[in-house]
């Protein structure tokens, strides 16, 4: 059951849902709209994996219409939550994707920007913190893709080892800029440690945490499958629309 997969942080709030394609959008973002107390376990004690929700930020949207060629949501207002995913596991620790950016949490009420209103109600390394790990301590940082709503604190984690997608890295670094990429959030990637994949990858080597390709959203998009022995397979999908050029990804034209 899905309520059995993850651990929440505590005072960490689930982002708003007032629509029923935020919650569509929730499960597509994340995998998973239900959170526990108490972290899932892989394969025993000795060998666990914690996997733990983190609140990388949210939207709202004063019209939902670039969410579907069909016109159905056009006009309509909704929300979007926009996840990350910490997994604890005995050779080390993997974060997946690192939401809109801590520096938008400094603005009490949020963004405001070309129809979207962002906002960040607590930091991601402020919610680290309350399970006993900072940036430093990830081993490694893998993206479902590159738009800028997943890369935000990605240059936090310079000590960390970044999982990229070669096909995702051209797409980002091709001129001009596509849509949705802030390449400003990806700066350290010229200077961190990176392992770059072409195709699906074995995190820690043992077959529980895999990182899959899954192009459409994006030419190099991914998902991350995670074995756990109580939940069994569940997959975080990332954003799973697929890209039409009449349905452009647009990014905010603020700084954040």
């Amino acid at each position: 059951m899905a309520h059995q997969v993850l651990n929440h942080v505590a005072g960490c709030q689930p982002p708003p849902v007032k629509s029923a394609w935020s919650l569509v959008c929730l499960a597509l973002l994340g995998g998973i709209a239900f959170i526990s107390a108490a972290p899932a376990s892989a394969t025993g004690d000795a060998n666990e994996i914690d996997v733990y929700a983190l609140d990388g930020g949210n939207f709202t949207l004063k019209d939902m219409g670039e969410f579907s060629d069909t016109g159905e949501y056009n006009g309509k207002r909704g929300a979007l939550a926009d996840p990350c995913f910490l997994i604890r596991h005995p050779k080390g620790t993997l974060l997946w994707d690192t939401g809109l950016g801590d520096k938008l949490a400094e603005k009490k009420n949020g963004l405001d920007d070309d129809g979207y209103h962002l906002s960040v109600p607590i930091p991601l390394a402020a919610q680290m913190k309350k399970i006993g790990l900072t940036p430093n301590d990830v081993t490694y940082v893998a993206f479902s893709h590159f738009h800028f709503d997943h890369t935000g604190n990605a240059n936090l984690f310079g000590s960390s080892t970044w999982i990229i997608n070669k096909a995702e890295l051209k797409w980002a670094l091709s001129k001009p800029t596509p849509g949705g990429v802030e390449l400003k959030t990806l700066s350290a990637y010229t200077t961190v440690k990176t392992r770059m994949i072409e195709g699906d990858y074995d995190v820690f080597g043992d077959g529980n945490v895999r990182i899959l390709k899954a192009p459409g959203h994006t030419p190099g998009s991914q998902v991350l499958e995670i074995k756990l022995k109580d939940s069994g397979t569940i997959i975080l999908s990332g954003d799973r629309s697929l890209s039409h050029p009449h349905q452009p990804h647009r990014s905010p034209r603020a700084n954040l």
